[in-house]
């Protein structure tokens, strides 16, 4: 295939692929912030210990996280017909990717709020803050450069699960990559597909360090 072929054919893949991995990572958080959320406060020596509600939710959460991608994809083909009409294309393949997802995106958001210093919600405590200000002006706030840095690692995540679900019907530059490349032979596509994808992790990984530090006072 011919550069002035491809550049356009690796543009539009590369928007599909950051459609997908960008839609799906902003429903994974409004799922998966929340879950993380309930996962700290809920634990037994925590500032709304519900330990069984804590067991059962850490349980559902890691019984997802250990279904390879993959096969969740699989398992969903119903399920993704039935709600969106297809189990094929890029807007199908949305909801497994967010199904996936927001369990990862959940323990990611538990270890960032376990970075924490619990001396600072202690002495909210002692000042009657509320359990609700604490979440929101104490918790969550002083995770925010963690919550930035896991968020980065949690998006490239999301990314390469767009790469495999070419194998399902997806589209974006995995689909590229395989239907174009590796099944026709044609290595320029293939390579050129996997350097674009390559070349997108590399600068949401860079641009979350970057504003990681901004955001951290602790290393001001």
């Amino acid at each position: 295939m011919s550069w002035e072929k491809l550049l356009p054919l690796l543009w539009s893949n590369a928007l599909e692929t950051l459609y997908m991995t960008l839609t799906s990572s902003l429903i994974a958080y409004i799922i998966g912030l929340p879950l993380g959320v309930l996962l700290v406060i809920t634990r037994k020596s925590s500032i709304c210990p519900a330990p069984t509600f804590n067991a059962v939710l850490g349980a559902v959460i890691n019984f997802l996280r250990s279904i390879p991608f993959i096969i969740m994809l699989a398992l969903l083909f119903p399920v993704t017909r039935a709600i969106v009409g297809t189990a094929i294309g890029t807007n199908a393949i949305i909801f497994p990717l967010v199904i996936s997802a927001f369990p990862y995106i959940a323990r990611m958001v538990e270890g960032s709020l376990d970075e924490v210093d619990h001396g600072i919600i202690e002495a909210a405590q002692s000042m009657g803050s509320t359990n609700w200000q604490i979440i929101s002006k104490v918790l969550l706030p002083e995770a925010v450069p963690s919550l930035i840095n896991g968020a980065a690692i949690s998006i490239t995540t999301i990314l390469a699960y767009t790469a495999m679900a070419s194998a399902a019907g997806g589209g974006g530059l995995g689909a590229l990559a395989i239907t174009k490349g590796l099944n026709l032979s044609d290595y320029r596509v293939m390579f050129s597909a996997s350097m674009v994808l390559v070349a997108i992790v590399q600068i949401i990984t860079v641009l979350g360090t970057r504003l990681t530090r901004a955001l951290d006072h602790k290393k001001r």
